[in-house]
C-alpha cells in the first residue's frame, strides 16, 4: 500500500506541476508574444478548459477499463505534450498545446481519488485523499517556483523540457507501483457514463460540485493575476521574486493532512465551510497596503482553500453509491470549469479596477461556494 500511495503522489505532483508552468511567468510570455495580461492568462485557462472538457471521459473510462491503465497511459502522453510546448513557434500554437496538456491531465487527477476509494478502507480514505491533495499542493508549488527559477536563467521553454522529464518518470512510477486489483465495473463505458450522469440528481453531490467550481474560480483568479500585481507599482518585483512568493503554497501541505485527520470528528460540510470562510478572509487581507500583509493574506488563503479542498473530493467519493470514478470526474469537471472562468474573468476585473477588482470577483465566488455547501451538502439527500 505504501508503494501505491507513493505512485499516486508522484503522478499527482507531475500533473499539477505541468498545469501551472506558465502562471508565474505570464509577464515574460506577454512580452515575447506581444499579448496583454488577459490573453497571456489563456495559457492557464486553456489547460483548465481541457481538463474540464475531458474529466467526464476519464472517470467512466477508468470504471470500464481499470484505473492503473488509464492513469499511467495518460501521464505518459502528458510528458510528450509538455515537451512539445517547449517548441511552440507561436502564441496560438502554445495555446493549442496547453489545451492538449489539459485534455491529458485528468487521466491522472480525475481517477486518483476513485483508485484510493477502491484500495483503502473507508476509515482511511479521508487521510489518503488529503495526502493526494497535499501532493497537488506540492505539484503546484514546484511548477510555479521551479518554472520561474528556470525561466529567470534559461528561459520559459527550458522549464517545459525539465517538467517533461519529471512527468515521464511519474508515468513509469505509476505503471510499476499501482495495483490492477481493482476490477473494472461491468457494463462497459456507456453504462459507466450513465452512472456518472445519475449523480447530477443527488443534491449533496451537486452541492459539492458547485463548491469545487466556485472554490477553484477564486483560487486560480487570485494566483493567475498575482504576478501583475506584484510586478507593478509599488513593488516592481522581478520574475524570480514573484515565483518565490508562490512558496506560500507550502501552507497547503500542512493544511490538507490536518483537515484529513479532523474529518473523522467533524462533519465534512462543516470543515468545508470553515475552509471557505478562512479563504475569504485571506483574500481580503491581500488588500491591506504593504507586501508583508499581502504575503500573510496569501498564506491564510492557502490554509483555507486546502482545508476545503482536502475534504470535498473524499466527501464526493463517500457520498456516491455507484460509479465512483464518474462521481470524482464530475467533481473535477465542475472544479475546472470554475478554474477556466477564474483564469479569464478576473483579467477583465483587473483591467477595470486593478487588484481590488480581482479580489472582489474572486471573493464573491467563495461566498457562492459557502452558500452551496450550507444549502446543499449539509442538508441535501444522499445519492
Amino acid at each position: 500500500m505504501r508503494r501505491e500511495t507513493v505512485a499516486l503522489y508522484a503522478g499527482t505532483i507531475a500533473a499539477y506541476s505541468d498545469m501551472y508552468l506558465t502562471q508565474p511567468v505570464l509577464p515574460v510570455i506577454s512580452r515575447e508574444f506581444g499579448v496583454g495580461p488577459a490573453r497571456a492568462g489563456l495559457t492557464v485557462s486553456f489547460v483548465v478548459l481541457g481538463i474540464a472538457a475531458a474529466s467526464t471521459f476519464y472517470g467512466p473510462l477508468s470504471d470500464a477499463l481499470g484505473r492503473r491503465r488509464v492513469m499511467a497511459g495518460a501521464t505518459g502522453l502528458l510528458s510528450l505534450a509538455t515537451l512539445a510546448c517547449a517548441f511552440a513557434p507561436s502564441f496560438p500554437a502554445l495555446l493549442g498545446l496547453r489545451a492538449l496538456q489539459g485534455v491529458l491531465v485528468p487521466g491522472m487527477t480525475a481517477v486518483s481519488v476513485a483508485y484510493a476509494g477502491d484500495r483503502f478502507r473507508a476509515a482511511d480514505l479521508p487521510r489518503v485523499v488529503a495526502g493526494i491533495i497535499a501532493a497537488s499542493v506540492v505539484g503546484g508549488l514546484v511548477g510555479r517556483t521551479v518554472s520561474g527559477a528556470i525561466t529567470a536563467h534559461r528561459g520559459w521553454r527550458a522549464s517545459f523540457v525539465a517538467f517533461a522529464v519529471l512527468t515521464a518518470l511519474a508515468a513509469v512510477t505509476l505503471a510499476r507501483g499501482l495495483s490492477a486489483a481493482a476490477a473494472p465495473e461491468r457494463g462497459g463505458w456507456i453504462a459507466a457514463y450513465r452512472g456518472m450522469l445519475r449523480h447530477l440528481r443527488a443534491p449533496r453531490l451537486v452541492g459539492a460540485y458547485l463548491v469545487g467550481c466556485c472554490l477553484f474560480f477564486g483560487w486560480i483568479g487570485i494566483f493567475t493575476y498575482l504576478p501583475y500585481h506584484l510586478s507593478g507599482p509599488p513593488w516592481h518585483l522581478g520574475t524570480g521574486a514573484v515565483s518565490a512568493v508562490y512558496l506560500v503554497y507550502a501552507a497547503g501541505v500542512l493544511a490538507s493532512p490536518i483537515a484529513g485527520r479532523l474529518a473523522g470528528r467533524i462533519p465534512p460540510p462543516t470543515l468545508i465551510a470553515a475552509g471557505l470562510v478562512v479563504e475569504a478572509l485571506g483574500m481580503a487581507a491581500t488588500l491591506v497596503p504593504g507586501l508583508p500583509f499581502v504575503v500573510t493574506g496569501l498564506v491564510v488563503l492557502v490554509l483555507g482553500t486546502f482545508t476545503a479542498q482536502a475534504i470535498a473530493p473524499a466527501f464526493v467519493n463517500m457520498t456516491a453509491r455507484e460509479a465512483k470514478g464518474g462521481a470524482s470526474a464530475l467533481y473535477l469537471t465542475f472544479y475546472y470549469v470554475g478554474g477556466t472562468l477564474g483564469a479569464w474573468l478576473p483579467g477583465h476585473a483587473w483591467r477595470a479596477a486593478g487588484w481590488k477588482g480581482v479580489v472582489a470577483v474572486c471573493g464573491g465566488a467563495v461566498l457562492l461556494a459557502l452558500a452551496a455547501d450550507l444549502g446543499l451538502c449539509a442538508r441535501g439527500e444522499g445519492s
